[in-house]
């Protein structure tokens, strides 16, 4: 299992571009991105648990009822959703892609992202699709920079694996900076892989990823209207196809799960106005289902948050977010503790507060990734979620996102 370059576009029969439309006033700003794959590719998708959906999300997963597509297209600069002929733009798009690249409209993938509740005038992608088209190629950075919105960052990873002797490679690019909290999805994700796999596999393993991955990230706390991870897998890298559990899925399951842990953190740590990345490791709880309740309590927290913002080690908002989680919990065996680069420093043992260095503390927590440990003390459930910090800057960014 080896990191490496290539993003959407390493494995084999991937391409992918982007361009400016026109949707974004900013023309140095891409907002328009298409992935396609040479052959039709089994796919999977999981969606956002908000019951306002954008049109792109409808269209999708109509598209992918066969579990098969071969294109993704995805605008950025607006939603397509709460829009009177939002399905009709959604299916305009996918119609366009199809003309373009001479397949099935009901083999596209169609997202949209950025303002809620603004029309999306089909005119600039229509009028973008020959420069598209023309943009594709090993370009997983233009692809990714056409889906951002409030991103600062691109976020791509791409993994190599081996099935059954096969070298296979699954990569993946990512937006999400704002609107992200957990009960999937929380973002926008596209997946790519040469591995062969059934739809059913796909799927299975997709959504069995997403629950200690895209399911643990926070940001703000407010679940979009408009996202989805999917996944397309081509099988041109020749391996056996897999069609059951067994050793060969377990593979592919961790391969999917480096690159969705590596664009979870990105994620994480490009929160709108975020100056560092938070991770949340409980431990010793009595399951694991209390470990993700109390996981994702502290990282929601955003009293939490704006201590870590201000690098103060006020290890009692961590217990308070523990106290009203809902998790069952002996807060008399809790330990705290906050670990980055600059080391680690404990500040709780058993519920109660220890004496500590406030300025070792701070040090370690000017740092720009910081862990918080909870060691629970009462069982063997371990979990993981990822956030960020509350900055000015996150009001900022969202007093005027619109205007």
């Amino acid at each position: 299992m080896n990191i490496i370059g290539g993003g959407i576009c390493a494995a084999k029969g991937f391409t992918a571009g982007g361009v400016h439309c026109g949707i974004r006033k900013n023309k140095s700003k891409r907002d328009l991105a298409l992935i396609f794959s040479e052959i039709k590719a089994n796919a999977a998708a999981v969606y956002t648990t908000n019951i306002v959906k954008g049109a792109p999300l409808v269209v999708t997963k109509m598209n992918l009822m066969d579990g098969k597509a071969q294109a993704v297209i995805c605008n950025s600069g607006n939603a397509n959703t709460c829009n009177a002929n939002g399905i009709e733009i959604a299916q305009k798009m996918a119609q366009l892609t199809a003309k373009t690249m001479n397949i099935s409209a009901e083999d596209v993938v169609v997202a949209s992202t950025g303002v809620i509740g603004q029309p999306l005038d089909i005119a600039p992608i229509e009028n973008a699709m020959g420069s598209l088209k023309a943009s594709l190629g090993n370009n997983s950075l233009d692809a990714a920079e056409g889906i951002m919105t409030t991103d600062t960052v691109v976020k791509e990873v791409a993994v190599s694996f081996e099935i059954g002797g096969v070298e296979c490679k699954i990569g993946g690019i990512a937006k999400g900076s704002g609107m992200i909290h957990p009960n999937m999805a929380t973002m926008l994700v596209f997946i790519t892989t040469d591995c062969a796999i059934s739809s059913q596999m796909l799927q299975k393993a997709l959504s069995s990823d997403i629950q200690n991955t895209f399911n643990m990230v926070s940001v703000d706390g407010d679940t979009s209207t408009n996202d989805m991870v999917t996944v397309l897998a081509n099988g041109m890298a020749g391996n056996k196809e897999i069609t059951g559990d067994g050793e060969d899925f377990n593979t592919f399951m961790m391969a999917l799960n480096t690159v969705t842990v590596h664009l979870c953190r990105m994620i994480a740590g490009d929160g709108e106005g975020a100056t560092k990345l938070l991770e949340c490791k409980v431990t010793g709880a009595i399951d694991e289902k209390n470990a993700k309740i109390i996981a994702k309590s502290v990282i929601c927290s955003s009293l939490t948050k704006a201590a870590m913002f201000g690098a103060d080690a006020n290890w009692g908002r961590v217990l308070c977010a523990i106290g009203y989680s809902g998790a069952e919990v002996d807060v008399n065996k809790v330990d705290v503790s906050f670990t980055s680069s600059k080391g680690t420093i404990p500040v709780c043992v058993n519920g109660a507060g220890i004496d500590f260095s406030e300025e070792i503390a701070k040090e370690i927590l000017l740092e720009k990734e910081i862990t918080i440990n909870i060691e629970l003390n009462s069982g063997e459930g371990n979990a993981t979620a990822w956030g960020c910090d509350l900055t000015y800057e996150y009001v900022k960014i969202n007093g005027d996102y619109r205007t």
